[in-house]
C-alpha cells in the first residue's frame, strides 16, 4: 500500500482520463493520494477530486511563483478551506527564485502569512524550494514552523541540508529524480533520511521517474520511486511501501 503525498490531478494534462489514471494507480497499489492546490484554478479542483475517492484528499495553498496575485481574500478563502473534511495539509507554499514572476519579498510576505496560517488552524505545511534553500530556511525558523512541521517536497537539495530540516520538524519526500541515472544527490539523501521521517511522491504530471522520463508522470509511478530507494537503502520494497505510508498517516494525522 503506498501514499502519493503530491500529485497535481487537477492538471490540465489530466482532463481527457483523469479516471482512468486514478483507477491505475489504485491498481498499481497506490491507495492513499494527497491532490494539491495552489492557486484559484487548482484548489476548487482538488477538492472536487478529494469529494470524489475515499482514499485521495486535497492540500490547498498559495504558489511562489504567483505569490504577486494573492489577494486578502484568496488568503481568507484559504482558511475557510482549512476546515474542510478531505483538507489535510496547507500548501504547496515556499520560495522559488527560477521564476522571476514574483518578487522575492513578496514571495517570502506571502510564505510567512501562510505559515502563520498553518499554525493558526494546525495544519501542516508542503514547502516548495527551488533555488531558495537558505531564505527557506530563515523563513521556517523566524516563523517557528516547527510548531506544525510538515513536508520538503520534491526535496531536491543535497545531502547536507537534510539534518537542518528534520530539526525543524519536516519530513523529506522524494520523487521522480531519485530514479534518474545522472542525479546522484537525491541517491545520496535517499540513503540518509531516517526511515521514520520519510515520504514519496510523483509530482505528477511533472518529473516522471525513470524509464518513463520525460513523458506525462502519474500516481502509479510512485511504485517506482518506492522501489529504487527500497534498492538504494537494501530493504525490501513491500517494507518500505508500509513504512512511507504510516510516515504519511501520522503526519496528516489520519489515524
Amino acid at each position: 500500500m503506498l501514499f502519493d503525498t503530491h500529485v497535481h490531478l487537477n492538471a490540465d494534462q489530466f482532463n481527457e482520463d483523469k479516471e482512468e489514471v486514478i483507477n491505475r494507480a489504485f491498481d498499481s497499489g497506490v491507495k492513499h493520494m494527497v491532490v494539491v492546490g495552489f492557486d484559484r484554478k487548482t484548489i476548487p479542483l482538488a477538492l472536487e477530486i478529494a469529494e470524489q475517492y475515499e482514499t485521495i484528499y486535497a492540500a490547498v495553498g498559495w504558489h511562489p511563483v504567483d505569490a504577486i496575485d494573492m489577494t486578502e481574500e484568496d488568503l481568507a478563502w484559504i482558511e475557510s478551506l482549512s476546515e474542510h473534511p478531505k483538507v489535510i495539509a496547507l500548501g504547496e507554499m515556499g520560495l522559488d527564485y527560477h521564476w522571476d514572476k514574483s518578487p522575492k519579498d513578496v514571495q517570502k510576505e506571502v510564505f510567512r502569512r501562510q505559515i502563520r496560517l498553518a499554525k493558526k488552524v494546525n495544519m501542516p505545511i508542503i514547502i516548495h524550494n527551488r533555488e531558495a534553500t537558505e531564505d527557506i530556511i530563515e523563513v521556517l525558523s523566524e516563523e517557528n514552523a516547527g510548531e506544525i512541521g510538515g513536508i520538503m517536497h520534491c526535496y531536491n537539495d543535497s545531502a547536507e541540508y537534510v539534518q537542518t530540516f528534520l530539526d525543524m520538524n519536516f519530513y523529506i519526500s522524494l520523487g521522480g529524480p531519485v530514479t534518474f541515472k545522472n542525479a546522484p544527490l537525491p541517491k545520496e539523501v535517499a540513503v540518509q533520511v531516517p526511515l521514520n521521517r520519510l515520504l514519496i511522491e510523483t509530482d505528477a504530471p511533472f518529473l516522471a521517474p525513470h524509464p518513463n522520463r520525460g513523458k506525462r508522470n502519474e500516481p502509479a509511478y510512485v511504485k517506482l520511486v518506492a522501489e529504487k530507494i527500497a534498492q538504494l537503502r537494501e530493504m525490501r520494497f513491500d517494507e518500505l511501501g508500509k513504512i512511507t505510508t504510516e510516515n504519511a498517516f501520522e503526519l496528516f494525522n489520519l489515524h
